[in-house]
């Protein structure tokens, strides 16, 4: 029974790390398909998309909103209703417990949601994008960057590895 215990003992403390890691993953992997699904309803419906990112007392939240007028997607439309959301907000906590954007690397703190200084990622009619980053933090310090580059509209995912200080790909 002791040997049992000193067991559980050694190997749940690393159970609960690994599942962080995992819930991380999943996490930015959810991130970047919302962001790419952004993407394709732009396309194809042949309007401005874009996920707009707002924080309040409980953390982050986003959620998709299509232009009304043809003139893009912007805060003062949605805020009238001309841009309309097409998708409900989510918080990235409720689905994935310990997790939400965040961003400390290396000691030094910084804003998660990197757009050029406004709270939407846009996609055109064309697949173009703003360019920006978002980050995300999971309990235990794992940290991801989904990252979208505008002229092409492409998303990509990257990991922060602690030992080489350095955003390594991930796929």
């Amino acid at each position: 029974m002791s040997v049992a215990a000193v067991v559980s003992a050694i190997a749940i403390p690393q159970t609960l790390v690994s599942l962080d890691f995992v819930r991380t993953a999943g996490a930015a992997r959810y991130v970047a398909s919302r962001v790419m699904l952004a993407r394709a309803l732009a396309v194809q419906r042949s309007a401005a998309v874009a996920l707009r990112f707002e924080s309040d007392s409980r953390g982050f939240r986003f959620a998709t909103f299509q232009d009304g007028n043809h003139n893009g997607v912007r805060s003062i439309d949605i805020d009238v209703n001309i841009d309309r959301q097409i998708e409900a907000p989510v918080r990235l906590p409720d689905q994935f417990p310990g997790v939400d954007f965040g961003l400390n690397v290396d000691g030094q703190s910084g804003h998660p949601i990197q757009l050029g200084g406004t709270t939407l990622l846009t996609f055109t009619p064309a697949g173009t994008a703003t360019s920006g980053s978002l980050y995300l933090r999971g309990r235990n310090g794992v940290q991801y960057a989904v990252r979208v580059l505008g002229a092409t509209g492409r998303t990509r995912m990257q990991r922060y590895d602690e030992r080489q200080h350095a955003w390594i790909d991930t796929f």
